[in-house]
């Protein structure tokens, strides 16, 4: 009895280990980054007229952890989003 599960078990793992081989045959998927949120964080450049640097960088991260963005796509994020001497 024992030894019939094993043999099924062995059997079942060895179609996994198939489907598993050729799935990866199939190459790396690609992971795209979901930037929609880029929008909500608002251009800065530092002076009066312009929201508080505090928002600015609040609204960066927020919107980087639901994103998960990755920390350089964060940076990069915040570059594009500076203004004139900022």
């Amino acid at each position: 009895m024992a030894h019939a599960q094993l043999q099924q078990e062995l059997e079942e793992s060895k179609v996994e280990i198939h489907r598993l081989r050729e799935w990866m045959s199939l190459g790396t998927p690609t992971v795209h980054t979901d930037l929609s949120l880029i929008s909500l964080v608002p251009r800065w450049s530092g002076s009066e007229s312009t929201n508080p640097l505090e928002e600015f960088i609040s609204t960066l991260e927020a919107s980087a952890r639901i994103e998960r963005w990755e920390p350089k796509d964060t940076l990069e994020i915040a570059a594009l989003k500076l203004e004139g001497s900022a």
